[in-house]
C-alpha cells in the first residue's frame, strides 16, 4: 500500500470513531432527557389525582377541600419512569408535596412537586449535567 492509501485509511477510521463517539453520547442524552420528561408527566397526572381528591367530599373517599389522608396510588409510587414519594408527612389542607427520583442509571434527577388546587411548581433538585458550585478553599 502506499502511503496516499494508508493516509486515506486512518483518516476514515478517525471520521468513523469520531461519528460513533458522537452517536453514543447523542442517544445517552435522549434518554436522559427521555426520562426527564416522562417522570415531569408522572408528577402532572398525580397532580390532578391529588385534585380531584381534593374536591371529592370525604363521604365519597375524598378529602373535603383538603389535601390531607391523600394516598399515592400504586402506579405512581413505583414505574418505569423512577419512583414518587411524599416529600412532608402531614400535608397542610391547602397543598401537597411530592418527590420524584428519576430511573435512568445515567444521571439520575430529582425533582421536588408542590401542588395547590390552582397550580403545580416543579423544581429540579439534581441533576449531574447541571453546573457545580464550586467550594471556596
Amino acid at each position: 500500500m502506499g502511503q496516499n492509501q494508508l493516509l486515506q485509511l486512518v483518516l476514515a477510521a478517525l471520521i468513523v470513531a469520531t461519528a460513533i463517539t458522537i452517536g453514543i453520547n447523542l442517544a445517552a442524552s435522549s434518554a436522559v432527557q427521555a426520562n426527564k420528561d416522562a417522570v415531569i408527566s408522572d408528577l402532572y397526572q398525580l397532580s390532578s389525582i391529588a385534585r380531584t381528591h381534593y374536591r371529592r367530599l370525604v363521604a365519597l373517599g375524598g378529602g373535603g377541600y383538603s389535601f390531607a389522608n391523600f394516598k399515592i396510588p400504586k402506579a405512581f409510587v413505583e414505574n418505569e419512569n423512577g419512583t414518587i414519594e411524599h416529600k412532608k408527612k402531614g400535608h397542610k389542607p391547602d397543598h401537597i408535596h411530592f418527590e420524584a427520583t428519576g430511573k435512568n442509571g445515567i444521571d439520575p434527577i430529582k425533582i421536588e412537586a408542590r401542588i395547590t388546587i390552582d397550580e403545580i411548581e416543579l423544581k429540579v433538585l439534581k441533576s449531574k449535567t447541571k453546573k457545580k458550585k464550586k467550594k471556596k478553599k
